[in-house]
């Protein structure tokens, strides 16, 4: 299903369900050695999927938040989500719905920006109009921040949060010198030298 979030459009599908993790790959045209994120309603549910070697006050600094924390997964998180990689990027947008939404799903929701891969990133439902005849339903939350702006396309700051102490960006994305500036100020994380 295509849904709004904090910051694009984005297609999200039941993280548990290899079958349908697999149709986002194929949707997409993506690289299947490209993670797909999780995205959860709350951050209490992120410790059923993840191993957090952060304090829980850090989290819900930066969540709900345009930012994806990359942490060690669990045992809990479907084998063939990612299966390339011990690690899970976790969402939790600060938007009602799709936080609505993934609270009522068992399960984590696999969610990425809603376009083919390598374009451009959608804030408008028209945008991605050529994955509307693959997609089961499409929410349409109106224009998501300012579709003249390329900064409201730049996605999530997506962080590593795997290594204690440290933290590596891996994508600057929309919120990248909060996150930074709490992370380092705050919490005395070190960058880790790429």
């Amino acid at each position: 299903v295509a849904v709004p979030t904090d910051t694009v459009y984005g297609v999200a599908c039941l993280a548990q369900d290899s079958g349908a993790v697999r149709s986002i790959y194929s949707l997409k045209g993506r690289n299947g050695a490209k993670p797909l994120a999780i995205c959860l309603g709350d951050v209490e549910r992120l410790y059923r999927y993840c191993h957090v070697n952060v304090p829980d006050e850090l989290l819900r600094d930066l969540l709900p938040g345009p930012v994806t924390l990359v942490l060690k997964r669990s045992e809990e998180l479907n084998k063939d989500l990612n299966p390339f990689t011990s690690l899970v990027g976790v969402r939790i947008p600060n938007h009602p719905f799709i936080r609505e939404l993934a609270r009522a799903c068992s399960g984590p929701l696999a969610l990425t920006s809603a376009n083919i891969s390598c374009q451009a990133s959608t804030l408008t439902v028209t945008e991605f109009q050529d994955l509307w005849p693959q997609l089961s339903l499409i929410i349409d939350g109106g224009p998501i921040g300012d579709v003249q702006s390329p900064e409201c396309r730049l996605g999530s700051t997506v962080v590593d949060l795997s290594v204690s102490g440290r933290f590596t960006v891996i994508r600057p994305g929309c919120a990248l010198t909060s996150t930074v500036e709490i992370l380092r100020q705050k919490y005395g994380l070190v960058p880790e030298s790429s």
